[in-house]
């Protein structure tokens, strides 16, 4: 069959993408990824086939341009989407998130040339099966346009979903004037250039691969696949001083690949978390860009400065990550078993920072509470307490415990057959 991977120009959302592309390629299907032209060296580098579709999106801008830049009541109110906080069920903070995700960040990230061009590519390619990431809907409509089968990929926890139904459920019992439904009105009008209609599909598609594992799962409606996540973080070499073993406990500290900018930590300033780890007998591997390597010179002797390492070779020798919750450095840290220090950041990062402590792999300060001498004594914690390694050991098995994308395929066949118009 032919399968289109589909998803904005962010690295750190199609990076998750590439294990069950690759097999479904080895499966012998034909696979293509669409996307726009800046991810392009990205996708080839995987060794995938890239379609480059419309202009490059400019969604940051367009955040920027509405106020969007962490602060105001609106913005806060989708900032922190764990479930367990109940006002992430009421009215108010349900309808600024489906009215700030929609203005701010689908509609700039899936710009109308993008559309355009992903429809035009699949009624001249004819796929069998889209699979695109939560928040590239493109990929559903264009799905739609030629009766192929389509269903989501998800990189985290499905809180974009939890928040839709509940969004569904509350408009309801909303008064007439009050039942405006912004993602449904901005892809209807998207529907209507190709002849199509909106329903729900277009959101959630019709299953949903979900790669958490079974204790970070969120037990929405719908059809679910789960599927082991793999590790791939991009093209990567092994340096030589990570061949050899460490001597002592080595802990890494990332911001993953789109979370580097500037000199500080989520607002600490990166010379004070350097002097705060500089006494502790372990190994600390920083990844710092360019930019902040020249803002902090003078790093103490147990700290190894590198531009880049693959996380997926990095952290099988770690005792421990320090980190801002990101999807990608979240889920690595979980298929190499290590005790994780998350500082969450935004959307899903505060719930799964929540349950990683729950289940015991880890402990999450927040943000506005971080410290030097608070960094000091929870990585102290994580290095002494073998409670943390045994808790992280028991998510790394849950995580195993899925079937792997070689083993979904079939699955994927199966449902491909019964959800698309025409067979292949």
């Amino acid at each position: 069959m032919r399968v289109v991977f589909t998803s904005f120009a962010l690295a750190a959302h199609f990076l998750g993408q590439v294990p069950l592309a690759w097999a479904l390629r080895a499966a012998g299907h034909e696979v293509r990824v669409a996307s726009q032209p800046s991810l392009t060296r990205t996708i080839t580098a995987a060794g995938l086939t890239a379609v480059p579709v419309g202009d490059d999106h400019a969604w940051q801008e367009a955040m920027a341009a509405t106020g969007a830049d962490g602060t105001g009541e609106d913005w806060d109110a989708v900032l922190d989407l764990d479930p367990a906080r109940p006002e992430v069920h009421h009215w108010e903070v349900l309808r600024a998130v489906q009215a700030q995700t929609t203005e701010r960040f689908l509609a700039p990230a899936n710009n109308d040339s993008m559309v355009d061009d992903l429809v035009a590519f699949a009624r001249s390619w004819r796929p069998d099966l889209v699979l695109w990431e939560p928040f590239t809907p493109a990929g559903a409509i264009a799905a739609e346009a030629v009766g192929a089968a389509h269903a989501r990929l998800l990189w985290g926890a499905d809180l974009f979903l939890d928040q839709r139904q509940a969004f569904l459920r509350e408009l309801e019992h909303r008064p007439a004037a009050q039942r405006r439904d912004p993602a449904a009105d901005w892809l209807g009008g998207l529907l209507d250039r190709y002849g199509l209609v909106f329903d729900e599909r277009m959101l959630r598609g019709m299953w949903t691969v979900d790669q958490m594992p079974s204790g970070i799962r969120l037990p929405l409606d719908g059809h679910t696949v789960p599927m082991r996540y793999l590790p791939y973080n991009g093209t990567a070499v092994v340096p030589d001083w990570l061949r050899e073993p460490p001597a002592r406990p080595r802990i890494c500290l990332t911001l993953g690949i789109t979370g580097r900018d500037g000199a500080d930590f989520l607002g600490v300033p990166l010379t004070k978390l350097f002097d705060a780890v500089a006494d502790l007998d372990a190994e600390i591997v920083a990844t710092l860009d360019a930019t902040q390597r020249e803002q902090v010179p003078n790093l103490p002797d147990n700290v190894r400065a590198v531009e880049f390492v693959p996380l997926h070779a990095l952290l099988p020798t770690c005792s421990a990550i320090v980190h801002h919750g990101g999807a990608g450095t979240w889920s690595t840290a979980c298929a190499s078993g290590v005790p994780q220090l998350i500082f969450p950041s935004v959307w899903d990062d505060f719930y799964r920072a929540r349950r990683t402590a729950e289940l015991g792999a880890g402990i999450v300060i927040q943000p506005k509470e971080l410290t030097s001498e608070g960094l000091r004594k929870s990585l102290r914690r994580l290095l002494e307490e073998p409670s943390f390694s045994d808790g992280a050991e028991r998510l790394r098995r849950d995580m195993e415990a899925d079937p792997a994308p070689s083993s979904v395929v079939p699955l994927l066949e199966k449902l491909t057959l019964e959800n698309q118009e025409s067979g292949w």
